[in-house]
């Protein structure tokens, strides 16, 4: 394969550039692919780009990721119309009367679906959106409280995430041939405490959350969201708008079963497939858990949210077959400006693979490691590799058989492997956070109805923010040598001084109060009484 160096970084980089400066995610994306294309063929490299797209679209855990996609975007529209939504909108605007309670229960319902972050941001996103709007919490911010509580708690419980880098772990084990080698669970269980931005990450969530203070982007879009009742930016596009696809719902009394009936069916459904796919007999549960093959439960799961679907409009009489049958076509519709990111997202990590863009950035930091040091460059590489590529698992995958051998090498300590294990889950998690081509910040700003770029944009100071911290945390344990668990804490203490003081500062240079995309005491009648219609869409 032809090196290409430094040169391996314009297509990622120019797809970023281009979908922050223009904010149209499919064509930033497309003219990356291009750029990759042209390069490694010489010439115009149109074929090779649609080569590249092509093969991610024929990848198997790819084609079970967007029948999963798809099949969800059918299961809201089931609960869209049978009522599901607007009964528990009702429900909660009874219950939840302030932004801060709606942003903890959606924090709150995140930590609790660990197992997976594709089916976490499905299930909270389309439960709290209707929710948050009916309170005028801007869809910016109930994104960055999806997006970044879902991914991180997957990296700190038995989940999809964890099961794959398990085998990670234990392949580079193997590879060293170390005789004293720690089960790979053991190893996990060591990295956590190391694993510092997602630690932070959710404690940042609470704490923006909690206090009612926003700086940055998201002061903007949540002040808005108060004062207009637009809960997306004027001339934004929604990577989801239920409602301007599926119409109004279908019933005049709506029932909270229609929501939580299927919801429920799709978390049991996956959960048991998971254990079915990961089941041999004699097996332990650990084996159960890591064997387990979490595409396919996620896909089946979404299967059966739709079929409960139509048992439940069946039952109630509130739609004929031909309807419900309508809808999960329908459904489909909600989801394509979602898999059209999805299928380039992972095209142009085609083209980073070709160009060896990953292995070209993990190799030059390997080049210039120290001990001390050690933890903290494995998150920047693996930020900038998440970052440049959209894929953290895919960051995981190049980083985490490189760093494992050198942290062994450099120390012939298992506490360091721990260390770069959970500062590899830190770097992945970062850079998707703030990387407009990332897989779970796509599905973000879908399952909760926001722009990609203004999730994106929004969410960038906090995460930078937290890795800031997290890099504070590593390096502390780097120079003293004591537990980072001694220092997580702190850097919570830290995130707090630092939300309020950069909040009263941004607030103060734009002429706001605060406060003022706060407004915990309000009720949602209060917020949007003078346009309770606006929601900003176009």
């Amino acid at each position: 394969m032809a090196e290409y160096g430094l040169v391996s970084l314009i297509p990622p980089l120019l797809a970023i550039g281009l979908a922050i400066a223009t904010r149209k995610a499919v064509l930033s994306l497309f003219l990356g692919i291009w750029a990759g294309g042209a390069l490694v063929s010489g010439g115009l490299g149109l074929a090779q780009t649609f080569d590249w797209i092509v093969a991610a679209m024929g990848s198997e855990l790819h084609v079970r990721i967007l029948v999963f996609t798809l099949l969800l975007g059918s299961g809201v529209g089931m609960v869209w119309r049978l009522g599901g939504s607007l009964a528990l909108r009702n429900w909660a605007l009874e219950r939840l009367d302030t932004p801060r309670k709606a942003g903890l229960i959606a924090w709150l319902l995140g930590l609790l679906l660990f197992f997976d972050d594709y089916a976490n941001t499905a299930i909270v996103g389309s439960t709290m959106k209707d929710v948050s709007d009916g309170l005028a919490v801007s869809r910016e911010k109930l994104s960055y409280i999806v997006d970044s509580t879902a991914a991180p708690v997957a990296t700190l419980g038995i989940s999809s995430w964890v099961a794959f880098q398990l085998g990670l772990i234990a392949d580079a084990y193997a590879e060293l041939g170390v005789e004293s080698a720690p089960p790979a669970f053991e190893v996990f269980l060591r990295s956590i405490p190391f694993n510092a931005y997602a630690l932070l990450a959710i404690a940042m969530v609470a704490i923006v959350v909690g206090s009612g203070r926003d700086y940055g982007e998201m002061l903007d879009a949540e002040a808005r969201a108060r004062e207009t009742g637009a809960v997306v930016r004027d001339g934004s596009t929604p990577m989801q708008d239920v409602e301007g696809t599926l119409g109004s719902p279908s019933v005049t009394n709506p029932r909270l079963l229609a929501f939580f009936g299927p919801v429920a069916i799709l978390i049991v459904a996956t959960l048991g497939a998971a254990i079915w796919t990961g089941y041999e007999p004699g097996a332990s549960a650990y084996d159960v858990v890591t064997g387990a093959d979490y595409a396919d439960a996620l896909m089946y799961g979404s299967f059966t949210m739709v079929a409960s679907g139509f048992l439940l409009g069946k039952v109630f009489d509130i739609m004929s077959l031909g309807e419900l049958t309508d809808t999960v076509i329908d459904g489909f519709g909600i989801m394509l400006t979602a898999v059209s990111i999805l299928v380039l997202a992972w095209g142009m990590g085609e083209a980073v693979e070709a160009l060896g863009t990953g292995a070209y950035v993990a190799g030059y930091a390997e080049s210039v490691l120290d001990p001390a040091l050690l933890p903290v460059v494995v998150l920047l590489v693996g930020a900038f590799v998440a970052f440049s590529t959209g894929t953290s698992w895919g960051a995981m995958a190049i980083l985490t058989p490189i760093v494992v051998p050198v942290a062994w090498r450099l120390t012939g300590d298992h506490t360091m492997v721990a260390a770069v294990v959970g500062a590899v889950f830190s770097g992945a998690i970062f850079g998707d956070h703030t990387s407009p081509i990332s897989d779970t910040t796509v599905l973000s700003a879908t399952f909760t109805g926001a722009d990609l770029i203004d999730h994106v944009r929004t969410q960038f100071y906090y995460a930078v923010t937290v890795a800031l911290v997290a890099i504070a945390v590593l390096l502390a344990w780097g120079v003293t040598g004591i537990t980072p668990i001694v220092w997580i804490p702190l850097g919570v203490l830290a995130l707090v001084g630092l939300v309020y003081v950069f909040s009263s500062l941004d607030a103060s240079r734009k002429g706001l109060d605060p406060d003022v995309a706060a407004r915990v005491g309000e009720s949602a009648d209060d917020v949007v009484e003078s346009d309770p219609d606006a929601t900003g869409e176009s």
